[in-house]
């Protein structure tokens, strides 16, 4: 039963797509904007691996001035950041699903059937594979010698760089029913934070996989398996002591990082997640809409919940003065950070964009399910 919701998020969308005569709500349809921005693409790159409606976790990811990237049906490229031009490309041969994890001079992807593979990151060299428990639905961490690991199964584990070996791992329970998908783990100061199916965050030593504290965010309510699903799937944001998260039929809340304990919390329904400033959190919510709250103690900045309704949005990013999302046809909409307003938007190619644009170096970097891999540079308008 892992195999689910977004699923359901989807299903719902493409059934509204092609028949709103049966009384489900259609996505919201786009209108004229009068743009604020200059949106200009700077290079593209294709990989090879369609994956729509498999919700896969295939972001690229920018270091020292490389993007790394892969497809599902195996491929890997490394990218010089600027202009795009190719530094390398390999095939695992694998069917990857999440990644990359880069640092430490490797790129770390897992993949549908359970294999973890790492390679060098100046050359494409496999260094190691490695068979996990269950299939790989979030980006590797890299970090301390480690290979951080969440799998589908409800296992959080850690393998040496050098060579795979197991160091530590931790399980929690995975309800009958949950979300297809899982949060990535993320490194804190000497620990590791990752979020479960179960609606709890787990901090971990990075050295001992000691559990240092757990909380639940999100306790589950409801008769039925459905009403009962609190997943965390999406990132958990740090900044200093200050831990965020959001999940779904559940809350958003801010934790303290030395021991979990629950600052504030707001209702909020979320499987997309959150981005962050230094002042405003950024919140996708399950229909599509996006609002931002205040860091400091989660009151209410603004709400944009009708112009992207239904529409299958990623989580935001923070691109200068807005915060961008990618849509299911392929969009990506620049909303003002201080207002909500949509003052900016280009289309991809028309494929679904799944996880969120990352914005490194000045860049917009997205990719779609069906493998492009596109850059955009933002600017004011005049």
């Amino acid at each position: 039963m892992k195999k689910l919701l977004a699923a359901l998020a989807a299903l719902a969308i493409l059934a509204a797509c092609s028949d709103s005569k049966k009384g489900q709500e259609p996505p919201a349809e786009l209108v004229d904007i009068k743009s604020q921005l200059v949106i200009q693409r700077e290079w593209s790159e294709s990989l090879s691996g369609k994956s729509d409606h498999l919700r896969l976790a295939l972001r690229p990811e920018v270091a020292d001035g490389v993007v790394y990237a892969g497809g599902h049906k195996g491929e890997v490229v490394a990218l010089n950041a600027e202009t795009g031009r190719r530094l390398w490309r390999v095939n695992t041969k694998l069917a990857l699903s999440a990644g990359p994890g880069v640092g430490d001079g490797v790129v770390v992807f897992g993949s549908s059937d359970g294999n973890v593979v790492a390679l060098d990151a100046a050359t494409g060299a496999e260094r190691w594979r490695h068979a996990m428990s269950s299939e790989v639905l979030a980006k590797p961490l890299v970090t301390d010698g480690s290979v951080v690991v969440r799998t589908v199964d409800g296992r959080l584990q850690a393998l040496s760089l050098a060579d795979a070996a197991q160091r530590w791992v931790i399980q929690e329970a995975v309800p009958p029913l949950s979300l297809r998908g899982t949060a990535p783990a993320l490194r804190v100061g000497d620990a590791v934070l990752a979020g479960f199916d179960n609606g709890k965050v787990v901090a971990v030593d990075v050295k001992t996989g000691e559990t240092l504290w757990g909380t639940v965010v999100s306790p589950p309510q409801g008769r039925t398996e459905l009403e009962r699903l609190v997943d965390l799937d999406s990132a958990i944001k740090a900044s200093g002591d200050d831990i965020f998260v959001v999940g779904f039929q559940g809350r958003a809340a801010m934790l303290a990082r030395e021991s979990g304990q629950i600052w504030w919390a707001k209702e909020i329904s979320s499987y997309r997640g959150l981005g962050m400033d230094e002042t405003n959190l950024y919140i996708t919510n399950a229909n599509g809409g996006v609002v931002a709250f205040k860091r400091r103690d989660g009151g209410p900045v603004w709400e944009q919940l009708t112009a992207l309704r239904l529409r299958g949005l990623t989580s935001p990013e923070v691109d200068g003065d807005a915060v961008v999302v990618g849509d299911f046809e392929g969009y990506l909409h620049w909303l003002d950070k201080n207002t909500g307003a949509i003052i900016g938007r280009v289309k991809t190619g028309g494929d679904r964009i799944t996880n969120a644009p990352l914005v490194a170096g000045g860049r917009v970097y997205v990719q779609t399910d069906t493998g492009r891999l596109v850059a955009y540079k933002s600017t004011p308008r005049g």
